[in-house]
């Protein structure tokens, strides 16, 4: 069964990552093996910190749900390797197929046959029947022949001019080279003509060879076949291999992590009969006819930690939403069917999952206790943030005790800084989001540390960064929280108008920079003073 991803926002945090794994942990444990954690982005330093802590890998990252051509229903059509004979391949096409891929010796595309290619193949017998450089053994195969002499045992490949030898009434023979594939029934004189010419093949139809001619000196090959003359007429050119029928040029082909929408719009410049589809090895999977395009099947998806389209997963409008945990305000995320939704307003989402937990009558395991609740330490700043409540710190402290862990410690951990040995690109964009605000489109990072007089040595890099991003993507503003624990506030840097900083937090910056004491949160103290501001 396909994957249902459990993923957090874009440039995840540790509670948006512990909470995917959280939340696919539950599902798994109560039967949905389904679920699977998976992120947006890279992996931060403090959670990366956290998941070694305590035993976990990093989820699987994601980049889109895009529909994609291994969503749909596609044939697994048979893949024919180039030496096929037409006669087979005519039989596998009848199988309600209209059209199949033809391989190399490796696996990878040689070509595509399908039934108008064959069927102007013979069309063109109707004025040229000359067989070029066909394998014995394919003409052997079609006719059901078996060979009469030693000198067809020495022949490999048959080419030659087709002719039905008919009885004559007068002497002159109906071929006059050697390079003729001669087809005759119970005649004795044209088998012996045949032979004396040395024509390359010699097709016995429900006749047996003469006696007399059984070791009659001639370079000919001679085939008996249980066929008449006309059909075997008609088979001999089915012997020919495919690879010399299908089309070896101009072939659309799709590749599985191709998108539905690309596909359209190919198919609707290039109307095949069928579209191989082929894997990231080149190696064929299967053939996608234009109905397949109709229905894709939706990839599924449980957002946690956000609601907020602009911080989901791309191509969120073409996946099928089946829930969404959240503790953040609620944003523009639409879906087509009623889903579980649920969002409180509390510090954390992985407080909701662990009580989510609890509703079901579960215990997380040590370790994931572990890490939920140094996720939640982490997004409520050590309990110091205005978006902590008490559900938050009494869920702490009881995954701390199913882990054994000690709260204060996870804390230091955490927010020991290693920011400061970043590039100025890491800093900013480590926990980095976007919102539009009444018309304002910006940016707002956050740093959580314990050394932000240290981090700020770096304020012109980080300011001229910062003003590139705000240009480049025609931001009003872009907002850099340096929010220091032990202070217990945040250095904010930013650029844009001072004046919006000035009404929204009632202060004085200075060269783009102003310390807001008390201030912890993005999601409680800076967002909503600046909706106001321009609501």
């Amino acid at each position: 069964m396909d994957p249902i991803y459990v993923t957090g926002h874009r440039n995840p945090d540790t509670d948006s990552i512990v909470a995917a794994i959280a939340y696919a942990a539950l599902h798994n444990a109560i039967g949905d093996r389904e679920y699977e954690a998976a992120c947006l982005g890279v992996i931060s330093d403090e959670t990366q910190v956290v998941l070694n802590r305590f035993g976990f890998q990093p989820p699987k990252r994601i980049y889109n749900v895009y529909n994609q051509i291994r969503d749909l229903d596609f044939d697994p059509a048979p893949v024919l390797g180039k030496a096929v004979t037409d006669d087979r391949a005519w039989e596998i096409l009848q199988q309600n197929h209209a059209a199949l891929p033809v391989a190399n010796d490796d696996g990878t595309l040689f070509g595509m046959l399908s039934r108008e290619s064959v069927v102007n193949y013979h069309m063109g017998l109707i004025t040229e029947s000359h067989l070029d450089q066909v394998p014995l053994f394919n003409v052997l195969s079609v006719l059901e022949g078996e060979i009469l002499n030693e000198a067809g045992e020495l022949l490999d490949t048959v080419s030659g001019e087709v002719l039905i030898a008919l009885p004559q009434s007068h002497g002159t023979l109906p071929f006059n080279s050697p390079d003729s594939i001669v087809i005759c029934g119970d005649q004795p004189d044209m088998i012996k003509a045949a032979l004396d010419k040395n024509v390359v093949m010699l097709v016995l139809c429900q006749s047996e060879l003469p006696q007399e001619l059984r070791n009659y000196p001639t370079k000919t090959c001679i085939i008996s076949t249980p066929f008449d003359a006309y059909r075997a007429a008609r088979m001999i050119f089915q012997s020919t291999p495919i690879s010399r029928i299908c089309r070896t040029k101009d072939i659309t082909c799709f590749h599985l992590d191709d998108r539905v929408d690309y596909a359209k719009e190919m198919v609707l410049q290039h109307r095949e009969t069928g579209y191989p589809i082929l894997d990231e090895n080149e190696q064929i999977v299967g053939v996608m006819a234009r109905y397949h395009l109709l229905r894709p099947k939706k990839k599924r998806v449980v957002l946690v930690d956000h609601n907020e389209a602009s911080q989901s997963v791309p191509g969120l409008e073409q996946a099928e939403i089946l829930a969404i945990i959240d503790h953040h305000r609620l944003a523009d995320i639409q879906t087509g069917n009623p889903i579980y939704m649920r969002n409180e307003p509390v510090g954390s989402t992985n407080t909701i999952i662990a009580n989510m937990f609890r509703e079901r009558g579960l215990v997380p395991a040590p370790n994931l206790a572990g890490l939920m609740a140094a996720a939640i330490v982490s997004d409520t700043v050590m309990f110091k943030s205005p978006t902590c409540t008490p559900r938050d710190i009494t869920t702490a402290e009881r995954m701390a005790r199913i882990a054994n862990v000690s709260l204060d410690e996870l804390g230091k951990e955490l927010f020991t800084s290693t920011v400061a040995r970043k590039s100025v690109e890491e800093m900013l964009y480590t926990d980095y989001k976007e919102f539009l605000i009444a018309g304002h489109n910006l940016a707002v990072a956050q740093v959580t540390c314990m050394d932000s007089p240290a981090l700020l040595d770096r304020k012109d890099e980080l300011v001229k960064l910062m003003k590139e991003v705000a240009k480049k993507k025609k931001f009003s503003m872009v907002i850099l929280m340096l929010t220091d624990v032990l202070l217990e506030g945040t250095q904010l840097i930013y650029v844009g108008d001072d004046d919006v900083i000035t009404q929204a937090f009632n202060v004085t910056p200075k060269d783009n920079m102003v310390f807001l004491p008390k201030i912890m949160s993005r999601k409680k103290q800076i967002i909503p003073m600046l909706s106001t501001l321009w609501g």
